[in-house]
C-alpha cells in the first residue's frame, strides 16, 4: 500500500494518516578522519535516490490533495521536515566529498571533522583551529 492509500483511502474503507515526526533529527556527525570515498560515493547515491522518492511522495500527496479540495498542512510539513533533513544529510556528505576532491588541510582536535586550509574555527564545533597572535608593541 503506497504513501497515497493510506493517506486518501478508497470510499468505504478508513482513514490512516502517518503521524508528523516528533523532532527533525540533526544530520548525521562527520565520518572518521580517512573517510572511506567509496563509502561516501554509497551514501550520497542512497541519499539522492531517497531524495528524489520523498520529492515524487510529497508531489504526488499534494496534488491529490487539491484534487479532493482538502488539504492537511500538518502532512505536508511532516513530509517536507523528512525531505530538508534528507537534504541537509546529502549537502554534507557532498561538501565532506569536495573536501576530499581538494585535499584537506586536517582535523579538528576536538569534533574530528575535516577543515580546509586556513580555517580558523570549526566549521562543526567552532572549536578554534589557528593560534590568532596578537600585534606586539
Amino acid at each position: 500500500m503506497g504513501l497515497i492509500d493510506k493517506l486518501f483511502p478508497r470510499s468505504g474503507s478508513s482513514a490512516v494518516v502517518a503521524a508528523p515526526p516528533a523532532a527533525v533529527q540533526p544530520a548525521a556527525p562527520a565520518p572518521a578522519p580517512r573517510a572511506d570515498i567509496d563509502g561516501l560515493n554509497r551514501r550520497r547515491t542512497q541519499l539522492s535516490r531517497e531524495l528524489a522518492e520523498r520529492q515524487w511522495d510529497l508531489g504526488g500527496v499534494t496534488y491529490e490533495m487539491a484534487a479532493r479540495d482538502h488539504f492537511r498542512l500538518d502532512v505536508l510539513v511532516s513530509l517536507s521536515a523528512k525531505l530538508q533533513q534528507i537534504d541537509a544529510e546529502l549537502a554534507e556528505v557532498e561538501r565532506q566529498l569536495k573536501l576530499g576532491e581538494d585535499a584537506a588541510a586536517g582535523n579538528c582536535p576536538t569534533c574530528r571533522a575535516q577543515h580546509s586550509r586556513g580555517a580558523v574555527f570549526c566549521w562543526s564545533c567552532g572549536q578554534q583551529l589557528l593560534e590568532i597572535q596578537q600585534p606586539s608593541v
